[in-house]
């Protein structure tokens, strides 16, 4: 039998200007994408095309979701572990990385066919862009590139050039970039960290150890200096201030 996963929708994706912060998030809407088998990661959102991008990981995929119809657009096929993905509208691209390949695909943004492919170590995760720059974050290497560190990508987006490489203590599994593109926050989930990467530098200058274990998805908050981190075990919510690495909150279901 099919698989029919299903993304739920909420107007923050496409309407987000309207909702006051002060409003709780709802489900508005489920569209079903027929045919992706498996678990879904990362997702990017096309604000004015109303276009959700969706990485069908299992599935070996890049799905399109039409927001505007409401309906499941389109399916790009040929990933091996489909991850991280970033679409930059200034550039008319959207990248897309793939774990178990080692590549990063870059696809025009409109007629999204393939114009351009990088060949990084296994392991592509996360992803993560700097609009100042036109530089591309990407994460990778670890364990899953036989390698005892783990390495942050550094992608010219408007040249597809790969520049160098950031070391990092294990695979990354979150990036994190502030808005003046000087900082990027590293969640090392295997060592429980997050290593603060001075871009300019291209070098780690501060290495934080969280509280709790498995630290995955995050989110940076720079108006109040809060850096929030999700972990696995136990399942929880830890709060950093990001300028220092002190733990100032801990938050469980």
């Amino acid at each position: 039998m099919k698989n029919f996963l299903r993304v739920g929708v909420t107007a923050l994706l496409f309407l987000s200007a309207l909702i006051s912060r002060a409003n709780p998030l709802r489900l508005v809407q489920t569209i079903p994408m027929p045919n992706v088998k498996g678990r879904i990661d990362h997702m990017d959102v096309d604000v004015k095309g109303q276009r959700l991008f969706v990485a069908g990981l299992e599935n070996g995929s890049l799905e399109v979701i039409d927001l505007a119809a409401s309906k499941w657009s389109k399916s790009i096929p040929g990933f091996k572990k489909t991850q991280g993905v970033a679409y930059i509208p200034s550039l008319n691209k959207v990248f897309v990385a793939s774990g178990d390949d080692g590549m990063l695909r870059i696809f025009r943004g409109d007629s999204l066919e393939l114009v351009d492919s990088i060949k990084l170590e296994l392991g592509p995760n996360r992803v993560a862009y700097d609009p100042h720059k036109n530089i591309l974050y990407v994460g990778y290497g670890g364990k899953d590139a036989g390698k005892d560190y783990g390495e942050v990508g550094i992608i010219d987006a408007k040249t597809d050039k790969h520049l160098g490489d950031i070391k990092v203590d294990t695979h990354p599994s979150e990036l994190l970039l502030d808005k003046s593109g000087k900082t990027l926050y590293v969640f090392v989930s295997v060592s429980s960290k997050v290593q603060v990467v001075d871009t300019e530098k291209r070098e780690v200058v501060s290495t934080w150890t969280v509280s709790s274990q498995r630290n995955g998805d995050g989110a940076l908050d720079e108006n109040t200096h809060r850096l929030l981190i999700g972990t696995r075990t136990p399942p929880q919510m830890i709060v950093m201030d990001s300028a220092t690495g002190k733990e100032v909150a801990s938050l469980r279901p």
